[in-house]
């Protein structure tokens, strides 16, 4: 995208392109073997239990391999491999705010009496 011997400099091409000269520079470090293998646990459990969240996950490996491993950095790898737990979402037994709420009509026919 960005050309380094082009016409333009490359502080203008990005300016053109609205990306920051930082960008060009960066280079994204690959997973450590000790991440890989556990995303490797981590896919195996899951597979077997979709329902353990972070914390359970993270005391299954505790437990299980015992690596020193904290809620973060199973969070983070959960996240990388885009899985999170099957189970119920907060809030989900409230009603919906835009729906008409209907009078309890016996209540007020049993008080006009």
């Amino acid at each position: 995208m960005v050309e380094k011997d082009g016409q333009l400099s490359q502080r203008k091409q990005c300016e053109l392109l609205t990306i920051h000269r930082s960008k060009l520079y960066y280079q994204p470090k690959e997973e450590s073997m000790m991440n890989l293998h556990l995303m490797k646990i981590i896919d195996r459990q899951y597979t077997a239990t979709p329902f353990y969240g972070v914390p359970r996950m993270t005391n299954f490996i505790k437990e299980h391999y015992d690596y020193s491993v904290n809620k973060k950095r199973t969070a983070r790898l959960y996240k990388l491999m885009d899985m999170r737990a099957i189970g119920p979402n907060p809030y989900t037994s409230k009603p919906d705010k835009t729906t008409y709420k209907y009078p309890y009509l016996l209540m007020l026919e049993s008080t006009a009496q």
